[in-house]
């Protein structure tokens, strides 16, 4: 049984054994009686929802969890992109990511698993998913950081030995020139475009 399993089972418990309690309450007479009362009313809830939150936590991390949204179903398909000059979709394709988390690899700071102003936003876009009305872009508040692509690249031979890199090596690091400018990486999701572009598909 997995954890969302063993999750559902101590949910049911819980419900059982609360429903009993209030059912019966004359078993909580003794002592025996309270400390299972105690159990099943404290403790069993508080492990259900930290097992809960963890089990979400972790399947919020899911590259399909993040494509999931009408919105972001595009920037989806765009890791598809059959086209070495877009790098999410080398990136996702040569597994330079885990592919599984390659959303989360990459936006980590820009999600409701960052810091505590990025998960106001990511709320703010489940919000919007559910309740409102989605905008057809997506924008990172602030833009993108070259700190999520230094935290991979920083260190690496073929990054650092790179004479355009070395050029602008303290402006990249201080975030002054960004990895996406136009003529560096600039190739990214293009998700208004992606319906016209060839995709790439495993065994080709």
């Amino acid at each position: 049984m997995g954890l969302p399993g063993i999750l559902i089972a101590l949910i049911v418990l819980t419900i059982v054994l609360a429903a009993v309690f209030f059912l019966r309450p004359s078993i909580t007479a003794g002592a025996t009686g309270k400390a299972l009362a105690f159990v099943a009313l404290c403790v069993l809830p508080a492990l259900c929802m930290r097992m809960g939150l963890n089990t979400h936590m972790d399947r919020s991390e899911q590259t399909k969890f993040c494509i999931s949204c009408h919105s972001m179903e595009n920037y989806g398909k765009s890791l598809w992109i059959d086209d070495p000059s877009y790098i999410p979709a080398q990136h996702f394709q040569n597994h330079r990511v885990p592919a599984d988390m390659a959303c989360y690899n990459c936006h980590a700071d820009y999600t409701i698993y960052g810091p505590l102003k990025d998960k106001y936003q990511g709320v703010k876009r489940i919000y919007v998913q559910y309740l409102g009305t989605p905008s057809k872009t997506v924008q990172i508040p602030g833009g993108f950081k070259n700190r999520q692509c230094l935290h991979c690249h920083l260190g690496a031979r073929s990054f650092e030995s790179n004479p355009i890199h070395v050029a602008v090596m303290d402006s990249l690091k201080s975030n002054e020139l960004s990895c996406i400018s136009s003529g560096c990486h600039d190739m990214v999701h293009n998700p208004s475009e992606v319906d016209h572009l060839k995709m790439w598909s495993p065994g080709q």
